[in-house]
């Protein structure tokens, strides 16, 4: 008949079975990491050629990878071109569609080395419009809206301090410098070529100068008809 032991021995024998529990919830999760490792080094060994593939998804297609030589769909094809190349150069005197410049003082704002004074497009309404539209769009976040350098960059950033585009100094700006400006940058102000067409730099133009003009004007600019209208 098997002696009671008492309450210390059966407090000793609950800490036993709780501390095997402990080490295998500690120790489980770790043999299982260190299997895994064990298993993928296996993979990190010498490699086939071709390799092995599992599920080839879009890797193996009919087709030449650019800048590279000879055939790159299959040992038995056929070399596309004589030469064994896989890209072709463009056909002399072709440009690409959207790149033809065969109007440099349209596409620069310059004309033997100077900027010229004038903008090559028509003055009209529409141009305005369309010039109000990307001014709004690109300048006025550090210009503002009214062309005086108070927009919202420099108000955030008192670091970045925009031109005056109203002031004298750039009203005596040629029109193609001010495209040039647009289209290369100056200084703190970065290039927008890239955003903004050639087309509409001109527009932008065109309504940086009725900026200047308002900026400026005086109750003698105002037309006689319309005198009677102001208050």
């Amino acid at each position: 008949m098997e002696r009671n032991r008492g309450p210390q021995w059966n407090a000793g024998k609950q800490w036993k079975v709780e501390r095997c529990w402990i080490a295998g919830y500690c120790l489980l999760p770790l043999a299982f990491v260190i299997f895994s490792a064990l298993a993928l080094s296996g993979c990190s060994g010498p490699q086939r050629t071709p390799p092995m593939e599992v599920w080839p998804d879009m890797k193996k297609q009919g087709k030449y990878l650019a800048q590279t030589e000879g055939p790159r769909i299959g040992a038995d094809e056929q070399e596309l071109f004589n030469d064994g190349r896989s890209n072709r150069a463009p056909v002399a005197g072709t440009i690409a569609h959207g790149h033809l410049r065969d109007d440099s003082t349209f596409n620069t704002g310059m004309e033997g080395g100077m900027f010229i004074g004038q903008n090559p497009i028509p003055l009209d309404a529409a141009l305005l419009q369309q010039g109000q539209a990307k001014f709004n769009t690109y300048c006025s976040p550090c210009h503002d809206r009214t062309g005086g350098g108070q927009g919202i960059v420099p108000i955030k950033a008192p670091t970045w301090q925009p031109s005056n585009l109203v002031e004298e100094r750039v009203r005596a700006f040629n029109d193609g410098e001010i495209f040039n400006v647009i289209t290369h940058g100056r200084r703190s102000m970065p290039s927008y070529r890239f955003q903004i067409t050639e087309r509409d730099r001109w527009a932008i133009v065109a309504y940086v100068r009725a900026l200047q003009r308002a900026a400026s004007g005086t109750v003698n600019d105002v037309p006689q008809e319309l005198k009677a209208q102001l208050r």
